[in-house]
């Protein structure tokens, strides 16, 4: 089992910057990937972000490029999403996701791959 706790969202201006964190705790040699998604009200939850958690390949969302930047910090089994330049469109709550066996790196958009889930945190973003 893995244990994921995020972190780090709250409410913040057009144009402003947040970080979240994800917390994975419990049997975490078994990771392969982290990733985040997101999931506004009445919409479906959609791919931010993935990173593998050895090598540190990094995957995104059109919509994040060159706007978030996904991190992990191995010693402290830890995962980042560094949020620049937010929009209201970026309003949701946010999850981590590991995923412990690697299915392709194309697969780490899928949500369904992902194996355990933290709990969210919301990011509301005003205009």
């Amino acid at each position: 089992q893995v244990q994921l706790v995020e972190s780090g969202g709250g409410l913040v201006q057009a144009g402003g910057s947040l970080r979240l964190s994800c917390a994975a705790s419990g049997r975490t040699f078994r990771l392969y990937a982290m990733g985040w998604f997101r999931q506004a009200p009445g919409k479906e939850r959609e791919f931010v972000a993935a990173i593998t958690w050895s090598d540190g390949r990094t995957f995104y969302t059109d919509s994040a490029k060159g706007r978030f930047t996904i991190s992990r910090d191995n010693a402290k089994n830890t995962g980042y999403l560094q949020m620049n330049s937010l929009t209201p469109e970026d309003t949701a709550a946010y999850y981590c996701a590991a995923q412990v066996i690697n299915q392709g790196d194309y697969m780490l958009r899928q949500a369904r791959v992902y194996d355990y889930w933290g709990q969210g945190t919301q990011v509301t973003v005003s205009s």
